[in-house]
């Protein structure tokens, strides 16, 4: 793996090094780090916040997702949206801590950890680990032994991880590596795979998009989210990179 060089309050730490990390409403900076970012989004994070938030994927994607995209990005980059209140507060904080736990980010579970995974040659992906010291969090103070396995695991982060690992067979293809860039209907149907779940299902069950012959076979097995979602990491390799 190649050397990634990182910020002075950033260390790369193994899966089973030890760092004392708690935090709990009782820390005096509870909710601090909900507060002056960016929080980039996934497309698993926004199946999981669609559902918490009981909404369609169309409708959550309007009401709190920013989406950007630079001349030089390949992929068109999404935001969660921050409310307007000086602090730039996560829209789903409050006083008493987040009001969509159950369905948080996966770069909230993570915090201070980060979890970078790099596509290897043989299709393997390689994983390392970083730990974020911010000069607001108090949650290095509490006696509370972790690893970041031990620590992935408490916050329910191996599903985040897989799917985030599968979308990053896109991400990562050795012709986006190449300087592919995308054409606009390829950035809509990746778009549509990967984040607008449900429209996607609906034009899947009205049969307007292409190279779709595999679905009516299959559709009876893609009755969840996360399955149309990996059948959506395979459709968008034909629709991107056989074409």
């Amino acid at each position: 793996m190649e050397e990634v060089q990182l910020p002075k309050n950033v260390s790369r730490i193994e899966e089973d090094d030890p760092f004392q990390f708690s935090c709990h409403p009782a820390v005096d900076c509870f909710t601090d780090c909900c507060r002056q970012l960016e929080l980039a989004l996934t497309p698993y994070d926004i199946l999981r916040l669609k559902r918490e938030k009981n909404l369609d994927s169309s409708t959550f994607l309007d009401s709190y997702v920013i989406r950007e995209q630079e001349p030089e990005d390949a992929f068109p980059r999404f935001y969660l949206t921050m409310v307007d209140d000086g602090q730039a507060s996560c829209v789903f904080v409050s006083k008493d801590g987040c009001t969509v736990y159950q369905g948080r980010p996966g770069a909230c579970r993570a915090y201070p950890m980060g979890r970078a995974a790099i596509r290897q040659q043989d299709n393997s992906m390689q994983e390392f680990f970083v730990l974020l010291r911010e000069s607001h969090c108090n949650g290095f103070q509490e006696d509370v032994e972790q690893t970041a396995g031990r620590y992935s695991e408490g916050q329910g982060l191996q599903d985040y991880n897989y799917f985030n690992d599968q979308v990053a067979s896109l991400l990562q293809h050795e012709q986006i590596r190449s300087g592919m860039q995308l054409s606009s209907e390829q950035t809509e149907y990746f778009v549509l795979a990967l984040y607008d779940l449900d429209s996607f299902r609906m034009q899947l069950d009205i049969g307007s998009l292409p190279e779709q012959d595999e679905y009516p076979a299959r559709k009876d097995a893609l009755k969840t989210d996360e399955q149309l979602l990996l059948f959506g990491i395979q459709w968008l390799q034909k629709i991107l990179f056989t074409q």
